[in-house]
């Protein structure tokens, strides 16, 4: 099954894949190359791809509109330094950024990664209660089940009791974990944290809606609109983590948008550049920028990826942008809400299925236990699809441009290899 060309063989033994075990992982599969909702194998096999690639790939893959505009790029500029000098693309990209945002969300610093991006979220809270003078303003008030990435400072506020980061808790700096206020009560136990800890916190992190890697739980716009009270009446600042529901994902093109509310800061990667180019953005309200502008060298924000607001990225980023313009893409979100409930419902009935949920174009069938990650996504690549559960989940997380067969097609897929028990 496995492709012999040159290159497979030459590198597989000089490569360490991501999340996984290399000694029992089995072996990755040869892609030659993409199109819309397909991944297409050097074995001549086709794969339907039902997490997007990480969730990027939100107009499908190869679109030409995307592809064109970094084509274009690429003959003027691939890239230049973004210290001392600007150039076009970026600087529209901000612009555009801060006009669909909402309220003042409105400067735009660019990264390379989503972890890179909360990690600079991070440094602009500690440093935005440094720049007020207040020292002691360390630690960030995070959530369980809650997942930001694989840096040092953003597994420290990824929930480090159950999460992938279990190994490293001991090593990390301690920050506050808590449960998301869904009620009275748990909003009452983060209002005690919070009390405890008025001269340390410089801001509360979550996911909104969708706690996405830690096992796609999902959440109510209200825990967001307690979570901004909260933050207001103890003086903390908010950062929301949109690296997986922004642009679209979760029916709108913010999730933040659903709740009505304004974080101080938000981060978004993955979809921004269609799963093209590498790029991220934090993005920062006017209150939080303008604690840096001082006539203090020392006071300004002293962080600069090498590759920020590179040129090929942010053309991508703002060819994507064109194609959310007309609205189509979200009511395409809303179509495949309905697709995926329709189709993962049968799923409710099967044994060990605990829940089946949908919100915008994200599926989860939750299970009591998964035993073997590997044969389970063996199985779905048998049947033609591409699907990568984490925890106990199945989830779909597919293009924005997926039509109702492909869908139909996948959940039809996660059911049949659940009814015939590929779950030990």
């Amino acid at each position: 099954m496995l492709d012999q060309r040159d290159w497979y063989r030459s590198g597989l033994d000089h490569i360490w894949l991501p999340y996984a075990q290399m000694k029992t992982a089995p072996a990755p599969l040869p892609v030659l190359r993409t199109q819309g909702t397909r991944i297409h194998l050097a074995d001549g096999r086709e794969l339907v791809d039902g997490i997007a690639s990480w969730w990027t790939a939100c107009h499908g893959y190869n679109h030409p509109h995307v592809a064109q505009a970094v084509k274009r790029q690429l003959e003027v500029m691939p890239h230049v330094m973004f210290g001392g000098l600007v150039h076009e693309q970026p600087m529209t990209l901000a612009r555009r950024l801060s006009e669909i945002l909402p309220g003042d969300l409105d400067r735009v610093f660019f990264t390379d990664s989503g972890s890179v991006s909360v990690e600079v979220a991070m440094k602009m809270a500690m440093q935005y209660w440094l720049n007020l003078g207040e020292k002691k303003r360390d630690t960030f008030v995070c959530f369980r089940g809650g997942y930001h990435g694989d840096t040092l400072g953003t597994m420290a506020i990824s929930d480090f009791e159950t999460g992938i980061h279990q190994k490293f808790a001991g090593l990390l700096h301690r920050h506050v974990l808590a449960v998301l206020p869904e009620d009275e009560e748990t909003e009452a136990a983060l209002a005690v944290l919070l009390e405890k800890n008025p001269d340390s916190l410089a801001a509360i992190v979550v996911e909104p809606l969708v706690q996405g890697a830690g096992g796609m739980r999902f959440h109510e716009p209200s825990v967001l609109r307690r979570l901004r009270e909260l933050a207001d009446r103890f003086g903390v600042l908010l950062i929301f983590d949109e690296i997986f529901t922004g642009f679209g994902r979760t029916g709108t093109m913010f999730a933040c948008e659903a709740a009505g509310i304004v974080p101080d800061i938000v981060t978004l990667s993955k979809a921004l550049t269609a799963g093209t180019l590498p790029l991220a953005a934090t993005v920062a309200r006017r209150k939080i920028f303008d604690s840096f502008w001082s006539d203090v060298p020392m006071a300004a924000l002293m962080h600069g990826p090498t590759y920020m607001a590179n040129a090929l990225a942010c053309a991508a980023a703002n060819a994507s942008l064109d194609l959310f313009e007309d609205g189509e893409r979200l009511r395409q979100v809303a179509r495949i809400e309905q697709w995926l409930s329709a189709g993962l419902s049968p799923c409710r009935d099967l044994p060990g299925v605990t829940d089946v949920r949908t919100r915008g174009a994200i599926g989860v069938v939750e299970l009591e236990r998964i035993g073997d990650l590997n044969a389970l996504r063996s199985a779905f690549v048998a049947r033609g699809a591409f699907i990568r559960p984490i925890g106990n989940v199945i989830y779909l997380a597919p293009a924005l441009t997926i039509d109702e067969e492909d869908v139909a097609f996948l959940a039809r897929v996660i059911g049949e290899v659940l009814r015939e028990g590929a779950t030990p």
